[in-house]
């Protein structure tokens, strides 16, 4: 990825908006099977038509990464300066998914442009590891200083915060060391057909469904059951992967 947010090297592409998503469809990397439904369904393609937008206006992958970032941590800092309401979640719902737009468009633009780089995909994921931590302390610290939630609730998103910081890591480290092997890194897919039933099985894992739950900031009591199921869904898929990716390594560890 390039290292500033506009090309100002290259001249202005002539191609349409809609040859722009022709090419597109044609460079996308296949979705893992175990993507969930709406990460895979519904972003992506969302995440298609802004790449389509970010190339035309010669952004580069680096700058859709920054305009990800402002849209999703506006979104947290909104969690802790604004009390649970209707509006609230509401607000927070969208930034959130349009952030998540932006981050699948970032890496679409750059096998698009064929400019991706070492450096750009260690910044997309420090913002991405970023994100996942301070939204469910954001969270946390506003329900706290609003006194919306009976305290013992609060470590529901503290748990939150744990699971989603090893669960990044260990698909991070697990990619990183499945690839040293050789072995098909998890971001691919196998051969086979994508299940639908395994995509909405998963749906409770899906970060879309986690940005689409903050809608219910005004039901409060609805939102606190969900958020809950989330989070130990979430724990228990954890608990699931690592044994298996375990499992996996030790397997491609083991001398033949």
């Amino acid at each position: 990825m390039s290292g500033s947010a506009i090309d100002s090297t290259t001249p202005a592409p002539k191609e349409s908006y809609g040859s722009v998503l022709q090419r597109l469809s044609a460079a996308q990397k296949p979705a893992a099977r175990s993507a969930p439904a709406y990460s895979r369904y519904v972003n992506r393609r969302l995440g298609r038509y802004i790449t389509a937008w970010a190339y035309l206006a010669r952004l580069t992958p680096n700058g859709v990464t920054a305009i990800s970032a402002v849209w999703t941590f506006a979104a947290i800092v909104l969690l802790i300066v604004l009390p649970a309401s209707w509006g609230l979640g509401i607000a927070v719902a969208v930034l959130l998914l349009v952030g998540y737009a932006f981050d699948s468009a970032d890496g679409q633009l750059s096998r698009l442009t064929g400019r991706s780089s070492p450096a750009g995909e260690w910044l997309d994921h420090m913002v991405d590891a970023t994100k996942v931590v301070s939204m469910p302390l954001a969270l946390m610290v506003g329900f706290y200083i609003h006194g919306t939630v009976v305290v013992g609730w609060l470590i529901v998103p503290l748990v939150s915060a744990v699971v989603a910081s090893v669960l990044f890591f260990g698909m991070i480290l697990t990619e990183q060391l499945r690839r040293r092997s050789g072995a098909v890194p998890l971001a691919e897919d196998l051969p086979g057909r994508p299940s639908w039933l395994r995509a909405v099985l998963v749906l409770p894992m899906d970060y879309g469904v986690l940005c689409v739950s903050f809608v219910l900031l005004g039901w409060l009591p609805a939102f606190l059951v969900v958020y809950t199921l989330i989070v130990i869904a979430t724990a228990l898929f954890l608990l699931a992967a690592a044994v298996r990716w375990f499992r996996e390594l030790r397997t491609e560890g083991s001398p033949s």
